[in-house]
């Protein structure tokens, strides 16, 4: 039985839902069912412990976050098994990077803690002094495809700057959330400065954003969503920082290595698709298309999909029934529409259960559906362009600008192509390498807000300017 954590201890619910596994449909636990009531115990009590931790030394609160990295890398392998029963993502991944990420989100922003500062600056005689006050309990409302990691790239810094928390995990995912409190609390953490609220969003995730003592809101996950908690915000001028949908092109141009451009496509099939972050629209120049297609389907033909604790899958299941069939309903409507499917097209009857096969279409218009929304899932469409200017335009095409990958051999062309790309991140010849001092977050409706170094540490505080006149001091001090 999974409980909430709130102000230090476990609460049950009089309601709980059932975590099921994608792997095998295998029934995990039952988990407490959350609402209003719960939301307010749970910022109650993170109201109550602000005070306290915001009045704790940088050192001190940078020494705690320090023991819970300690506490993860001890429970690293519990943690990764864990979360691939949960979510369906490879062990291998979850072992190797995804949970070494997580002690690092801790380490990260314990040490930027300490050097961070703004120096001191004159305006006429008077000297100004910037500084971050901690801003209150925080609202941190996180998706399933990377759970404990993408909820630590929140909580890290929102307990580094003073806040308190209240985490709302995916009711798809809930169980490292949990696991995480309890190796907060063997680290140190004060009672309060931590909670978890499980439950549904409309249920746990509403009253939460629209609780008056909430002080900030960092959300990642959908548009539609992400609107909702916009309007709850808005009723209390609630800051919130969201990171939202994508629909990131690759651009390979013909001057490109092909096979690293071939890799990086491959690598878009990563968690079965479901990464925000994914080019899943590949743009090739027109006279290397056929070869790049061809090289393509060689290389994505050797995946290897089946069960994500095998340590030579390369793709696992994803998450839910209702996430199988929304994704294979954009594939279908867009073969109905005249798409053609060079790989994969539907689910893999061989493997049954929630296992989708990597897919690639062609013949896809620049308005249809399959284009323009995300589908979250191992589908990629390939189109072609006949110019830089044309590129541009087709990458830029969508309502979304989180992420753009761009293969080029030529330094020039990749400083004019960046330069015009709408997008948060722009990778050169690589993919997926993420620094946590860089700003993450999207433009348009890929989202809200910058988090990452400074720009994290800027969001979860208050920033004051003390000015001080250079007269008028006594001699006494």
């Amino acid at each position: 039985m999974i409980e909430h954590w709130i102000g230090g201890r476990r609460a049950g619910s009089a309601e709980t839902f059932t975590d099921v596994s994608p792997i095998d449909g295998r029934e995990l636990t039952e988990v407490a069912r959350g609402g209003p009531a719960e939301v307010d115990a749970a910022v109650a009590a993170a109201k109550k412990a602000f005070p306290a931790w915001a009045r704790t030394t940088r050192a001190k609160r940078a020494e705690v976050l320090h023991a819970i990295a300690d506490g993860v890398e001890k429970r690293l392998e519990e943690l990764a098994i864990t979360e691939t029963e949960d979510n369906g993502a490879l062990l291998r991944s979850h072992r190797r990077g995804v949970m070494p990420r997580v002690a690092h989100n801790f380490r990260f922003f314990a040490d930027w803690l300490l050097r961070l500062e703004h120096e001191d600056f004159d305006t006429r005689g008077h000297t100004n002094h910037v500084s971050w006050d901690p801003a209150g309990p925080c609202a941190l409302i996180t998706p399933w495809n990377a759970p404990l990691m993408l909820a630590t790239w929140k909580i890290a810094p929102a307990l580094a700057a003073g806040d308190t928390v209240v985490l709302k995990p995916a009711e798809w995912s809930p169980r490292t959330a949990s696991l995480l409190a309890e190796i907060a609390a063997e680290a140190g953490l004060p009672d309060g400065v931590y909670n978890v609220v499980q439950g549904y969003g409309d249920e746990a995730g509403g009253p939460l954003v629209a609780h008056p003592d909430i002080r900030r809101i960092s959300f990642t996950g959908s548009v539609p969503t992400a609107r909702r908690i916009a309007a709850a915000a808005a009723a209390n001028l609630t800051p919130l920082s969201l990171e939202l949908g994508g629909k990131s092109p690759l651009l390979v141009f013909a001057d490109a290595d092909l096979d690293l451009a071939v890799d990086l496509a491959v690598e878009q099939y990563d968690n079965a698709g479901q990464v925000c972050l994914a080019a899943t629209r590949i743009l090739v120049e027109q006279p290397i298309a056929e070869e790049f297609t061809e090289r393509f389907v060689a290389r994505a033909s050797k995946l290897r999909q089946g069960d994500p604790r095998d340590e030579a899958t390369d793709i696992g299941p994803n998450v839910h029934e209702r996430q199988l069939a929304k994704i294979d309903g954009y594939v279908q409507r867009a073969l109905a529409a005249g798409a053609r499917a060079v790989i994969g097209g539907g689910p893999n009857t061989d493997l049954g259960g929630l296992y989708y096969r990597p897919t690639l279409l062609t013949d896809v218009e620049q308005s249809s559906q399959i284009v323009q929304e995300e589908v979250f899932g191992p589908v990629l469409t390939l189109q072609t362009f006949t110019s830089e200017d044309e590129a541009v335009r087709l990458a830029n095409d969508t309502q979304f600008g989180l992420a753009a990958t761009l293969a080029t051999g030529d330094r020039d062309r990749a400083g004019r192509v960046t330069e015009q790309l709408v997008a948060g991140t722009v990778w050169v010849n690589c993919f997926f390498v993420r620094d946590l001092q860089a700003p993450f977050g999207g433009s348009r409706q890929s989202g809200i807000g910058r988090e990452g170094g400074n720009w994290s540490f800027d969001f979860y505080c208050d920033l004051k300017n003390t000015v001080s006149a250079p007269k008028g001091w006594s001699d006494r001090g």
